[in-house]
């Protein structure tokens, strides 16, 4: 008799009112594991009555297994089960089990379910240990009871604790790195992130598997956790578990990861409150941060501790380091438990040995514990102590290790503890669509890209950064520069300008000559100068360059502030950085250099030079002598200033014989520069022009990185674009044709344009939207205007803007365009003979910031 014949089971209310009741329970008094428990609890009960209701054959045993086995579920966790059986026929299956599982979901439940014999189960445990680690945890609900013992005993004698701790080992890593082996990504896994629920699980399936203890009481009393850390560790998987069922409640159905759009309820549902400097979901943020990094150190204790005792023939002193100190297997470990409370200097002379002892990669779980409960030790008499001073700056001095050095620093909380600054930002957000690590990690980003520039294997990938710092004296300087420069986030005023104090501060403290705490302060003041400069301004002004070269003084300083702005840029997001950015910046560079040697930024001078490499250039493109005039006579001095030798010379190979075409010229390769498209565009000027090939590229779905725009004085538009595809998986190659015969096709054509398409903004700028801006203000001469807009990113965005422009008959001179992350911030230099009408000026700053909305 199928179980689905029956009239409609109560089983399915009774269930449903128990976790509402359980629910409510929790709302009310936060008590996770009663539950978790209960909601356990009223699951079995709920199977046992489903068994005897589809009256399940007497040979066959239900094993709860993986979390559920384990006795805890989370209120939309999947429910896994095994039917245990003795090698029943098919038709048995079909005819008892399939209508088992399928009233199981009739009743509520959502089941992961397997279906084995004895055999079976050992033979999978063999291949995958997914498998095996699921039935570690196999628990009797009801059913053939000698059937289970069977497999237990043959589970426990199969399995063989050395080798499947080192398969979870693997498995932890791989994970891990999964979550780019951060636990401070802005959008978490706080059960699978680093730091998270499934880094203790994990301990504990280990431990288990070698008979050392299934809880943390029991790993407790064989001293494999000292009573602070069993405290500690209880606390924070509390917290964790509180979360993640929270978060269930809250989506309404399995969520482990910490979005941004929960976030702000979650934190209100613990009680988090938003202040006049901080968000709720920040404060939240940071709660979560601060458990996830305890969670981190004391997985680590934990997995060496364990270690040490199923590999204790691995555990020997493998060279002592001096009479504090030894090597155990690659690790710095103390020689004795009480050296941090009687000798304190010791925490700091840890981490300097681990710069410089050769071979050393990590501390051991010894050290790690004492490290861990000596924090009460690092107060304001320790960070004051002078030999304590010396040996902090001495680790930012050492040759190599600096970037793991203070990794390990924050991991351990050292570095927060002595640097009492750094620990305000330890954990802090920062909700600007830009950075997408916390302000400690971008930090210690910044610091390592600094580090990267002078290591030997490293210089193919900024050469021109690592032939700098191979010249810098003292690069140390930068190194302090980096760890100081975001110091000040979130403190409320100007960071730059708070963070110079406390940069200050420290150099005097900790004797620093006046000459380098003059520059490491001035860094500090001026990191973000750099990249305003060369991403905002039109560095082909002579008036631009000279007020940049006023403000950097000296070689020195220009050659620090560009390599920790191209450290900081790089230290925010994987998306942030691209080849087009780092040429605006060496450009700046270079210019300035120049200017600071005692060369004028003459136009003049520039101009003959940019001609005459661009003529050496066609002479390789065998162009006839003299061929260029016709075209170049057409263009002005900004045109041979505002673009490379390079770019004048590929323009003008394809212009020269036609420079009174009737019809459209488009161009396209891909950019010389290393990644993108570079596309040129030579037609009869038009008001609407440049909205109509932004409106083209933005259908093909090519992100704008740069427009150069420019009007021959026989009235026709010479426009360089400098295109990427964020979705291109080819290359760029394979679309140079498509493009140059659409455009041309679309420009001949000359229809009206298209109403632009008011884009999805991701869900990441759905949550932190971006206040639209709009600035249209004269120039210095007041010939043209800039304007300069940020809005969140979307698709569609740049040509509503240039569809607006188009509408008023308001030309384009140059776009920069700039996308931080989801966020936009562009410039366009227009055309200002018709903006002097104060009217127009207040109706296209209107419909631009129209435009802008999403």
């Amino acid at each position: 008799m199928h179980a689905r014949a029956h009239a409609p089971s109560p089983l399915r209310q009774v269930l449903k009112d128990r976790k509402a009741e359980l629910v409510e329970r929790f709302t009310a008094h936060g008590k996770i594991d009663a539950l978790l428990h209960g909601l356990c609890h009223a699951v079995d009960q709920s199977m046992k009555d489903a068994w005897a209701e589809c009256r399940m054959p007497d040979d066959f045993a239900l094993v709860a297994v993986g979390g559920y086995g384990r006795g805890e579920l989370y209120p939309y966790s999947d429910v896994d089960i095994l039917l245990l059986h003795q090698n029943a026929d098919g038709d048995a299956l079909t005819s008892h089990v399939e209508p088992f599982i399928g009233f199981l979901w009739d009743i509520g439940l959502e089941i992961g379910s397997s279906v084995r014999t004895v055999d079976e189960c050992i033979s999978e445990a063999h291949a995958d240990i997914t498998v095996q680690t699921s039935l570690l945890e196999a628990r009797l609900l009801t059913g053939n009871e000698a059937l289970f013992q069977a497999f237990q005993q043959r589970f426990s004698a199969d399995l063989d604790p050395l080798a499947f701790f080192r398969s979870k080992q693997l498995e932890i890593r791989q994970r891990h790195a999964k979550y780019q082996d951060t636990p401070y990504s802005l959008e978490p896994n706080c059960k699978e992130s680093p730091g998270g629920l499934r880094d203790l699980q994990v301990i504990l399936w280990m431990t288990k598997a070698a008979g050392l203890g299934n809880s943390w009481a029991e790993l407790s009393a064989r001293d494999l956790l000292t009573d602070r850390e069993l405290k500690e560790l209880r606390r924070n998987e509390q917290f964790l578990k509180g979360l993640r069922a929270r978060l269930h409640l809250l989506a309404r159905r399995r969520q482990d990861v910490l979005v941004f759009d929960l976030q702000t309820a979650l934190a209100q549902s613990l009680g988090f409150n938003a202040t006049t400097t901080k968000r709720a979901s920040e404060q939240l943020m940071r709660r979560y941060y601060w458990a996830a990094k305890a969670v981190s150190q004391l997985n680590t204790v934990l997995l060496l501790n364990v270690e040490a005792r199923l590999f204790p023939q691995t555990s020997g002193v493998t060279r002592v380091i001096n009479e504090r100190f030894v090597e155990k297997q690659g690790m710095i470990e103390i020689v004795d438990d009480e050296l941090y409370e009687r000798h304190p200097n010791a925490i700091l002379e840890t981490f300097l040995l681990y710069e410089q002892v050769v071979g050393v990669k990590g501390l051991s779980a010894r050290t790690l514990r004492a490290l861990y409960n000596a924090r009460e030790l690092m107060n304001a008499q320790w960070r004051s102590d002078p030999q304590n001073r010396r040996t902090f700056l001495d680790i930012l001095q050492q040759p190599q290790g600096i970037t793991h050095a203070l990794r390990l620093m924050n991991q351990t909380s050292v570095l927060g503890r002595y640097l009492i600054n750094f620990r305000r930002v330890v954990g802090q957000m920062q909700h600007d669509l830009y950075h997408v690590y916390t302000v400690d990690q971008h930090i210690l980003m910044v610091v390592r890209n600094i580090r990267r520039f002078a290591v030997a294997e490293h210089t193919h990938e900024y050469p021109f950064c690592s032939q700098l710092i191979a010249n810098f004296d003292r690069p140390w300087v930068l190194t302090i520069a980096a760890l100081f420069h975001d110091i000040a986030k979130g403190r409320g005023g100007d960071h730059s300008t708070l963070g110079m104090v406390d940069a200050r501060t420290f150099c005097v403290r900790h004797g620093i000559a006046r000459e380098d705490t003059e520059l490491i302060v001035w860094l500090v003041g001026e990191h973000l100068t750099m990249s305003t400069v060369a991403q905002k301004q039109d560095t082909t002004d002579p008036e631009v360059i000279r007020r940049f070269a006023d403000k950097v003084e000296t070689e020195r300083r220009l050659t620090a502030l560009y390599l920790l702005t191209v450290a900081d840029i790089r230290g925010t997001s994987p998306k942030v950085w691209n080849a087009w950015k780092g040429k605006l910046l060496e450009d700046l560079y270079r210019v300035t250099l120049q200017v600071l040697g005692g060369a004028s930024p003459d136009p003049h001078s520039q101009l003959k030079t940019r001609k005459e490499e661009a003529l050496g250039l066609l002479r390789l493109y065998t162009v006839p002598e003299r061929a260029q005039e016709a075209l170049w006579n057409t263009l002005d001095v900004a045109y041979f200033l505002r673009n490379d030798p390079a770019d004048v010379a590929w323009q003008t190979r394809h212009l020269w014989r036609h420079v009174d075409s009737a019809s459209p010229i488009v161009k396209a390769r891909p950019s010389p520069i290393g990644e993108g498209l570079q596309v040129l565009v030579y037609v009869r000027d038009q008001v609407d022009l440049f909205a109509r090939i932004c409106g083209y590229f933005e259908r093909k779905g090519l992100s704008i990185l740069d427009a150069k725009v420019h009007t021959t004085s026989q009235g026709f538009a010479l426009d360089s674009f400098l295109l990427t595809d964020p979705g291109l998986d080819t290359s760029y190659r394979d679309i140079i044709n498509l493009v140059e015969s659409e455009l041309v096709s679309l420009l001949t054509r000359a229809e009206p344009l298209a109403e632009p398409s008011k884009g999805r903004l991701p869900r990441r700028s759905r949550s932190f939207p971006v206040t639209p801006r709009v600035d249209l203000r004269p120039d210095e001469r007041g010939q043209y205007y800039l304007l300069s807009v940020s809005a969140n990113d979307r698709t569609g965005l740049l040509y509503a803007v240039a569809r607006v422009l188009a509408r008023h008959g308001v030309s384009v001179r140059t776009a920069r365009i700039n996308t931080l992350g989801e966020r936009v911030e562009d410039t366009f230099l227009l055309d200002g003979s018709r903006l002097q009408d104060n009217r127009l000026q207040i109706a296209v700053e209107t419909e631009l910031l129209e435009a802008l909305e999403p």
